[in-house]
């Protein structure tokens, strides 16, 4: 029997699932301060974080992929319920949806927090980036890199879109993300506490793999990347204690952000003494 035909599950017009379905709206998300996190995956890296998932809605096959840390009482106590296929779809914004959606409340850290003690000694800022994709992927590699935390800055897209928690696999729950509204005041509160900032700017005075630029990459770091398409504001990259270009030695106009974000933060990592310190916060 499929689940959509069993009249034990809850079904897509009951009210939890339909107030569940609301948080698919970035304005209700901010309200609440809860979002979806769809799938497996996703789920198993809400519930790393302690108090994160509020609920876990599931169809009887979904619920067999549930880690153990979702039913062990001893571990933590997450409500498990049931419902129907078409009723795990309207939580879903995957085309094929893998059966398991957890309601969980926001993760992301103030900015001040972040920069407290021990101060970080790699970080990215992320001005206006507007692509899902592009911004989870950028949670990710600073995670794969070492970095202590990201902030996303100014009009950069939602961090609890479906799609950039998705890019992020996973990332985004085990690496502190601040969200700022203004990113001329990440780039101020970062040097206040002793970061250099550089910008990624393709017409940059310092190339990235110039021997030259070695004792700055050594240095605490916080690296300013701007929007996909129009890269930093003339004013926002001003305030950076330096611009850093990468080297194009083909005939590619430009790099995608995701990848010029890789390549600035593993250079950093590589130059810093010891490596990154480690996360600013535990998560």
């Amino acid at each position: 029997m499929s689940s959509s035909s069993n009249p034990d599950l809850l079904t897509s017009g009951n009210a939890r699932v339909k107030e569940a379905r609301k948080l698919s709206r970035r304005s209700v998300r901010t309200e609440r301060r809860l979002f979806l996190a769809d799938g497996p995956k996703a789920v198993e890296g809400a519930l790393g974080v302690p108090g994160c998932v509020v609920e876990i809605f599931a169809t009887p096959e979904g619920a067999g992929l549930l880690p153990a840390t979702a039913t062990d009482g001893a571990v933590e106590q997450v409500p498990v319920t049931l419902v129907d296929d078409r009723a795990l779809a309207s939580l879903s914004d995957a085309v094929t949806p893998a059966g398991v959606v957890a309601v969980c409340r926001f993760t992301d850290r103030p900015l001040e927090h972040l920069l407290s003690a021990p101060v970080p000694s790699l970080l990215a800022i992320c001005a206006d980036v507007r692509d899902p994709g592009n911004a989870g992927t950028v949670v990710r590699t600073a995670d794969a890199a070492g970095a202590d935390a990201v902030v996303l800055a100014g009009h950069s897209v939602d961090l609890y879109n479906p799609k950039t928690l998705r890019a992020s696999v996973g990332s985004a729950f085990h690496l502190p993300v601040a969200v700022e509204p203004d990113p001329a005041a990440a780039v101020r509160a970062a040097q206040a506490a002793g970061l250099v900032v550089l910008a990624a700017d393709g017409a940059g005075e310092l190339d990235l793999h110039d021997p030259a630029a070695a004792e700055v990459l050594g240095q605490p770091t916080a690296w300013l990347f701007g929007n996909e398409a129009w890269g930093l504001p003339e004013d926002l990259a001003a305030l950076a204690d330096h611009r850093v270009r990468i080297p194009i030695h083909g005939r590619a106009e430009s790099l995608n952000l995701s990848t010029a974000a890789a390549l600035c933060l593993y250079e950093s990592a590589r130059h810093l003494a010891g490596g990154p310190k480690g996360r600013a916060t535990e998560s």
